[in-house]
C-alpha cells in the first residue's frame, strides 16, 4: 500500500453534477489515502515520486470546474519528480534509480505513480527534483505558447499578464532564455516581485478594473516604445482574459501580432472579431497537449530545450512554496485564497 491524495466528490458540484452557489472548501473533498500501489505495464514505468506539483488546475478540478472531470475518487497532481523503481516490457532509455520528471493528467499525488514512457524525462543532475516538480504543468504551455504558437525570437517583445503564477513565471523565463524581451503584468502591486526576479524587463499592474486597465494599457504602450517596439508589442501570453482583454491586450499588440490563450482567471467575455479585424490581430487557443499528441518528436524536443535551459543556469528553476505531504491543504488553499505564486510544490519524500 502507498500515500495518496484522494479527491472524494467536486467541491463546486452537487450530487446532480450541477453547479452550487456557494463551493465547499477543497479541503473538505480531499484526504490523505492509503491506496494500492500501481502494477508496471508494458511501455510504461513506476517512478517512487519525491515532490509533486500542485498548481490551479488541480484546485479547479477538485471544485469540478476543469475542462477535464477524473472518475471518482480521484488522485489529483499532474507533475511529479523521484526516481525510476520498475521499468515495463517495451521501455528502453531508463534505467531503475535514473532521476526523471513526469507528466500526467491526474495522479501524481501519490508514494509511487504509473507514468507512460514518452511522458517521462531524465533531470539533469544539475536541477534538483523539488525545482522542477511543475515541468509540465507550467512550462509546457508557456513554451508551446511562445515558440509554436508565438514564433518568438531574439528580440521579440512579448507581454506576459497573470505573470506571478506559474505558467506567467515560466512564460517570463522561457521568453527571456529565447533572448525576447518581456513585460509583465499582475494584478495587484504586491504580485511585482516574483516577475521581476524572473527577469521580466518592466512589470506593470493592471487591478481589477477599467481605470487600471486603460493606465495599464498606456504603461504598456509607453514601454513598447521604450524597448524599441514602436508598434507594440508581438506577443500576448495571455492567462486573464476577461475585460482585460478587450480593454487593454488588444490595444498594445501590433499589427498581425499574436494573442495566445491559456487561461481566464478574470472569466470568460465574449470576442468581438470585429476588434481583431480591425487591430490585425491573431488570437490562438493554446494547448499544448493535442500538438505534443500529433507532434511527438517535436514535442520531446521542447522538453529537452527546457531542460537543457535549467541545467545550463539560463533558467533558474525553482520551487517558490514547498509543503510536507501531510500539509496538502495548505497547499491547496493557496489557490482557494487567490495566493498561488510561482511554483507550488508539494514534498512526499525529501531527495
Amino acid at each position: 500500500m502507498i500515500k495518496a491524495v484522494r479527491c472524494h466528490r467536486f467541491a463546486g458540484l452537487d450530487a446532480e453534477g450541477n453547479p452550487v452557489s456557494t463551493p465547499d472548501s477543497v479541503v473538505e473533498v480531499l484526504s490523505l489515502d492509503e491506496i494500492s500501489r500501481p502494477e508496471c505495464e508494458p511501455g510504461t514505468i513506476l517512478v517512487s515520486v519525491n515532490y509533486a506539483g500542485i498548481q490551479y488546475p488541480d484546485f479547479l478540478q477538485a471544485q469540478g470546474f476543469y475542462q477535464q472531470k477524473p472518475v471518482l475518487p480521484y488522485v489529483p497532481g499532474m507533475d511529479a519528480t523521484g526516481t525510476v523503481l520498475e521499468i515495463g516490457v517495451g521501455v528502453e532509455r531508463f534505467q531503475v534509480g535514473d532521476r526523471v520528471v513526469g507528466q500526467m493528467n491526474i495522479g501524481c499525488l501519490a508514494e509511487v505513480v504509473k507514468v507512460p514512457k514518452e511522458s517521462v524525462w531524465k533531470v539533469p543532475d544539475e536541477v534538483q527534483l523539488s525545482r522542477c516538480a511543475n515541468l509540465g504543468r507550467n512550462f509546457f504551455p508557456a513554451y508551446h505558447s511562445l515558440k509554436i504558437l508565438g514564433e518568438v525570437g531574439p528580440e521579440s517583445l512579448v507581454l506576459v499578464d497573470g505573470a506571478s503564477g506559474g505558467v506567467g513565471m515560466a512564460a517570463i523565463e522561457l521568453a527571456k532564455a529565447m533572448g525576447a524581451l518581456v513585460i509583465a503584468g499582475v494584478s495587484v502591486d504586491a504580485k511585482k516581485a516574483l516577475p521581476e526576479s524572473a527577469g521580466a524587463d518592466r512589470v506593470f499592474c493592471y487591478g481589477r478594473d477599467r481605470k487600471s486597465h486603460r493606465q495599464f494599457k498606456d504603461e504598456v504602450r509607453q514601454a513598447s516604445v521604450e524597448l524599441g517596439h514602436p508598434e507594440g508589442v508581438d506577443v500576448v501570453v495571455d492567462m486573464v482574459q476577461g475585460e482585460l482583454f478587450e480593454a487593454a491586450l488588444v490595444s498594445v499588440i501590433r499589427p498581425l501580432g499574436r494573442i495566445c490563450l491559456v487561461g481566464f482567471t478574470a472569466g470568460q467575455k465574449p470576442i468581438r472579431p470585429g476588434i481583431l479585424l480591425i487591430k490585425q490581430v491573431a488570437a490562438i487557443g493554446s494547448i499544448w497537449a493535442g500538438w505534443a499528441k500529433a507532434n511527438p518528436e517535436d514535442h520531446q524536443n521542447n522538453v529537452s530545450e527546457i531542460l537543457r535551459f535549467m541545467s545550463t543556469g539560463v533558467i533558474q528553476p525553482r520551487a517558490d512554496r514547498l509543503f510536507p505531504i501531510d500539509e496538502f491543504s495548505k497547499a491547496f488553499e493557496l489557490f482557494e485564497q487567490n495566493a498561488g505564486r510561482g511554483n507550488t510544490v508539494l514534498c512526499i519524500k525529501p531527495e
